[in-house]
């Protein structure tokens, strides 16, 4: 039996922990993403159709446990008020799969004060 989860909306294979965030709008702990320590120059993509997502000079340390970034490129995400667990959050979705990433706060650095909070399991890196 195969650890991956074929997704109709996008075709990538994906493994049971992906799924759960990307299509179920899960949350994977805190720290436990090896993409938090992530220093090289590349592009973060979606692990769910690899639409290019992040740029790596836009992420930095929040301090949160989620890989965090300080602006998507443009148009290649999209946000829906998440109003789940007690609490207005607003939540960032892939524009082309509408997989689930995280969230967006109003506490991140210049120059946009806004911090993404990325599940790093919804996310593939490619170095430059």
């Amino acid at each position: 039996m195969s650890d991956d989860i074929q997704t109709p909306s996008c075709g990538l294979p994906l493994t049971p922990e992906q799924h759960r965030v990307l299509r179920e709008h899960g949350t994977e702990r805190p720290g436990s993403s090896p993409l938090n320590d992530e220093k090289r120059m590349g592009v973060y993509h979606c692990a769910g159709c690899d639409a290019p997502l992040f740029d790596s000079d836009t992420k930095y340390e929040s301090g949160s446990g989620w890989p965090s970034f300080f602006r998507p490129r443009d148009g290649m995400t999209e946000t829906t008020v998440d109003k789940t667990h007690g609490m207005t959050r607003i939540e960032v979705h892939c524009a082309q799969c509408k997989g689930h990433l995280g969230h967006v706060f109003p506490d991140g650095p210049k120059p946009t004060g806004l911090r993404f909070c990325m599940n790093g399991v919804a996310l593939r890196f490619e170095p430059s």
